[in-house]
C-alpha cells in the first residue's frame, strides 16, 4: 500500500493549497492513506476545529501535531473526541488532552500512527521519546506503523530512525519546515526522511513574512509573526509498504509547486 505523509501545513493559505492539489495527487499516485502534520494549520499557529475539519475534508485521514498542539483551547474537546487527530505521545497523558497514537482499520490491514516529539531544542518538558516509542510499540496492535517525529535536531531524528528501524514501517520528521534530501529505506526495511518539509508560501521564512524574521534576527527584539502570502508549495513523501510484512519497499519525496 502507499502512504502519503505531508509536511507541516502553515495557515489558511497552506490549507487552501493542499485542498487544491491533494485530491488529484492521491489519484495520480494511487494513495491509500494520508497523514498530515496540522499543528500550524490555523492562522497564528496551532490547530482549531475549523482548520482540522478543513484538512479532513480535503482528503487527509490522520492529523498529527507537535509543539503547538495546545495553542488553541477550542480544539481541546476535539483532541479528546476525534481519534484521527493525535498529539505527541510523550506529553503527560494525565494533564493534556488527546492521545498520541491511533489505529486505522483499512479492512485488509490495520495502520498504526504514532506521534512523538523530540527533546533537544524544544520548549517542553517531555518523556524521553525513545522510551515512549518502546512503551507504545509493546501495546499497539497494527501490522503497519508510521511515526511522525516532530523534532528540531536532525541528529535526534536520524537517531530515532535507526532506533525504530525494523520495528516500524516508516519514520518521517516534521517541525523544521524544510524538506531534507534523504528519503530512503533503512537497512532493516523502515522508510525514513529527516523532515517532510512544509505546505505553505515559498517566498517566506517557514511560512512567515520574511521582513518580520529578518528584523527579529537583526534587532533581537520580539516580533509578532504574520503569515506570508503568495505562491505555495506542498512537500510530502510517499512510502510504499508491503501490507503483509509491514516493511517499506520504497520512499520518495515530492515538492508540488
Amino acid at each position: 500500500m502507499r502512504i502519503l505523509c505531508i509536511g507541516d501545513v502553515v495557515g489558511s493559505v497552506g490549507c487552501a493549497y493542499l485542498r487544491q492539489h491533494l485530491p488529484y495527487f492521491k489519484r495520480q499516485h494511487q494513495i491509500d492513506l494520508v497523514i498530515c502534520n496540522g499543528e500550524n494549520s490555523a492562522d497564528g499557529n496551532g490547530i482549531t476545529p475549523k482548520s482540522a475539519e478543513y484538512l479532513f475534508t480535503s482528503g487527509v485521514d490522520v492529523i498529527t501535531l507537535g509543539n503547538h498542539s495546545f495553542r488553541r483551547r477550542e480544539v481541546y474537546p476535539v483532541l479528546d473526541e476525534n481519534p484521527n487527530i493525535i498529539r505527541p505521545a510523550n506529553y503527560p497523558s494525565s494533564s493534556t488532552p488527546g492521545k498520541g497514537c491511533t489505529v486505522i482499520d483499512m479492512g485488509y490491514t490495520s495502520v498504526g500512527v504514532i506521534n512523538l516529539m523530540g527533546q533537544q531544542g524544544m520548549d517542553a518538558t517531555l518523556e524521553n521519546p525513545f522510551i515512549t516509542a518502546d512503551r507504545i510499540l509493546k501495546e499497539l496492535d497494527a501490522k503497519i506503523i508510521i511515526v511522525d517525529f516532530h523534532a528540531e535536531m536532525t541528529s535526534e531524528k536520524r537517531a530515532m530512525g535507526f532506533y525504530l528501524d525494523g520495528r516500524v514501517s516508516a519514520v518521517f520528521g516534521t517541525h523544521t519546515h524544510v524538506m531534507t534530501a534523504d528519503a530512503q529505506v533503512l537497512s532493516k526495511s523502515t522508510g525514513y526522511i529527516t523532515d517532510a518539509g512544509m505546505t505553505g508560501v515559498i517566498d517566506s521564512v517557514l511560512g512567515v513574512k520574511k521582513d518580520i524574521i529578518l528584523r527579529r534576527f537583526t534587532t533581537q527584539l520580539p516580533e509578532r509573526f504574520d503569515l506570508a502570502q503568495g505562491d505555495c508549495m506542498l512537500n510530502c513523501v510517499i512510502f510504499d509498504i508491503d501490507r503483509y510484512s509491514g516493511k517499506c519497499t520504497a520512499a520518495q519525496s515530492f515538492e508540488l509547486r
